[in-house]
């Protein structure tokens, strides 16, 4: 078994090994994986982080030992608190690296942080100000960053950034926590589900005070909130039909 770790900013992670095909999620700096099957230009990866898989260039990460994988299983992770902050190399060249990322694994790679950590976890109240941080990110399917983002990706970032653990997807997360009977009985940092006319649940959000949520849709934005859905307050419709409210913390 062989794995390895993410030492560029943002690296796409694909359903088949191909640059043309779609991107299902993303490495951030810093996080590290499993590699489960070796080609010539590709590796199928597992994320340690939520069990994810997909495919990777082979020439966009650093191979590291089973012992250091194993370190790094065990040792808390400290995230770039920044939008933007940046890595300096053992070159002495400057990396830009986006908010979320894990900073506390530099050491491994020979590099140094220059910027703000969040370095334990933090309040329930303090994912609302997170997300805030993410308001107008266009919409990018796969996307985990400020700079393009899908809507699991946008409610994994919030809670990890706070020392949270979410799944991947929309579906996988509304297997995580407690099911509530009503809105009224969330509170803000809870996350509210929906489905497609199939019933499969294929969004996320994470709710706010006086039944408004946050939300990636276009962008991520503010809408109205009830026991039907999402009132889109721009096109006056509702874009998203109410499953499941969760409490996860």
């Amino acid at each position: 078994m062989q794995y390895g770790i993410c030492h560029l900013s943002i690296v796409p992670i694909r359903v088949n090994p191909e640059d043309s095909t779609e991107m299902v999620s993303q490495l951030l700096y810093g996080e590290h994986f499993k590699v489960l099957e070796s080609r010539k230009r590709w590796c199928k990866i597992r994320v340690a982080y939520d069990k994810y898989e997909g495919w990777i260039a082979n020439n966009q990460f650093t191979l590291i030992s089973e012992e250091d994988y194993k370190g790094l299983d065990n040792s808390s992770q400290n995230l770039a608190a920044d939008i933007v902050s940046h890595i300096c190399t053992s070159e002495g060249m400057l990396l830009p690296i986006v908010m979320g990322s894990v900073i506390s694994v530099a050491n491994v790679l020979g590099h140094t942080f220059e910027g703000h950590a969040i370095e334990s976890q933090q309040a329930k109240s303090n994912l609302v100000d997170t997300a805030l941080l993410y308001l107008n990110t266009p919409y990018l399917w796969g996307g985990k960053t400020p700079f393009g983002i899908d809507c699991s990706g946008f409610t994994q970032m919030v809670y990890k950034i706070n020392g949270y653990s979410l799944k991947r997807n929309a579906e996988q997360q509304s297997q995580q926590g407690e099911a509530l009977s009503f809105i009224e009985e969330s509170e803000p940092g809870d996350l509210a589900f929906f489905d497609n006319n199939e019933g499969v649940i294929d969004h996320v959000g994470i709710i706010l005070k006086d039944n408004y949520i946050i939300h990636t849709h276009g962008h991520v934005r503010i809408d109205r909130l009830d026991h039907t859905g999402i009132f889109n307050t721009d096109e006056k419709i509702y874009t998203h039909k109410l499953r499941v409210i969760k409490k996860i913390i």
